[in-house]
């Protein structure tokens, strides 16, 4: 795959062919974390596809999204029952793509809309629907699956888009710590800081320092999102300093 289009694609076929083989009752089963039931998960898809879209079209169309939008359809979705937000959330996950595969060039070329502080561009917007969509499909697969992984034809997209969402998922302990990160599959070096005003991922050169990590690709991604528990952590990568990433990455 050579666009994070083509791996939003893949998981959104993914995510029906695995939906659309449960029964009601597993709709309200726990997923990962447990707050969240499969249905709160699709919920969250659901609402998310709603939302980008519109900001799409009104960005486009040039237009202001009303700051009431969100809540809204928020409201909407939390009143579904889980079937709903099962089935609907497949329909308006569908739309999304089409629509976004639909942009021409030009459009692409000129999309920009606020995130909060954040300006995103097409491939950012896309690039932070990719992360939130493999990981929440993993979130589903997980309830039934205890040995799921990401999928694996997102995973060199998902690595190489982490300095953007560490803001959000991380929370810095100030330690001051910098850690040198090697991944397999595929292969990248990586440094993470601890600074005392927050934390950084940036590239890096192959290193021999003692506080070197190895750990896959797919295994590392789930770690800055807090879903590299001792029960989901593959023998490759652990290491004496997950105790401590796992606080400063807690989950969102």
């Amino acid at each position: 795959m050579t666009h994070p289009l083509d791996a939003l694609a893949s998981s959104v076929a993914h995510l029906r062919a695995l939906t659309e083989g449960l029964d009601e009752s597993q709709y309200v089963a726990s997923a990962h974390p447990t707050e969240w039931t499969v249905a709160d998960t699709m919920s969250h898809l659901g609402s998310g596809a709603i939302i980008m879209k519109r900001r799409f079209d009104d960005t486009l169309a040039g237009k202001e999204t009303p700051a009431e939008f969100n809540q809204s359809v928020w409201d909407t979705w939390n009143a579904k029952t889980p079937h709903a937000q099962v089935t609907d959330a497949l329909v308006a996950d569908q739309a999304l793509l089409e629509r976004i595969l639909e942009m021409t060039p030009d459009e692409r070329a000129a999309l920009t809309f606020n995130l909060g502080p954040m300006v995103l561009d097409f491939t950012a917007a896309i690039g932070l629907r990719l992360n939130e969509h493999v990981l929440h499909t993993w979130d589903i697969e997980e309830a039934f699956d205890k040995s799921a992984t990401l999928q694996r034809d997102a995973v060199p997209f998902l690595v190489d888009n982490l300095e953007l969402v560490i803001k959000f998922t991380s929370k810095t302990t100030g330690s001051g710590d910098v850690l040198r990160i090697g991944t397999t599959d595929p292969q990248r070096e990586l440094v993470l800081t601890l600074g005392k005003e927050g934390v950084t991922l940036e590239e890096g050169e192959q290193s021999d320092d003692p506080h070197h990590i190895e750990m896959p690709a797919e295994a590392f991604v789930r770690l800055l999102y807090g879903r590299l528990d001792a029960a989901h952590t593959p023998a490759a990568a652990e290491s004496e300093h997950l105790e401590n990433l796992r606080i400063v990455f807690p989950g969102l």
